[in-house]
């Protein structure tokens, strides 16, 4: 008995829309990770994208545990001296809302040019619209 691998013309791919109102920032990444990388899925092949698209709405609304809110900081180097700027996760709720969840998410994919192509079908608005209503996607409940 051979095993399956999955050939990139034979991938059917789903959208899914994600609410993260008052969901853990942790356990939503993992969750829309394991999608895009097609973990959830039976014909999942380490070296194929076979993963679905992700739309995530209400992105400024995304909860996080503990004391992360005013303790979590985000660096930013420009390669010049001097030149380290940390943001909190408050500051950065205000200013982009979206780089929060891309964060988390981008973290539990792997790092190669393969995750880069994954990271792309991820789609994230900070508002409870999006714009993929013609790719009628599936409502997924954490």
């Amino acid at each position: 008995m051979k095993s399956y691998l999955a050939k990139p013309g034979e991938i059917e791919r789903t959208w899914y829309v994600v609410d993260a109102t008052d969901k853990v920032l942790g356990k939503l990444a993992v969750t829309v990770s394991n999608i895009l990388r097609g973990r959830n899925k039976p014909t999942y092949t380490p070296h194929v994208d076979t993963g679905d698209f992700v739309i995530i709405i209400n992105a400024d609304k995304v909860a996080l545990t503990g004391k992360k809110e005013e303790q979590k900081t985000y660096m930013f180097y420009s390669g010049w001296m001097g030149n380290e700027k940390y943001i909190t996760v408050e500051d950065m709720r205000i200013k982009k809302p979206a780089f929060i969840i891309e964060h988390a998410v981008k973290g539990m994919l792997p790092k190669n040019r393969l995750a880069r192509q994954m990271l792309k079908k991820l789609k994230i608005f900070s508002g409870p619209e999006h714009t993929h209503e013609a790719q009628q996607p599936v409502s997924l409940s954490l």
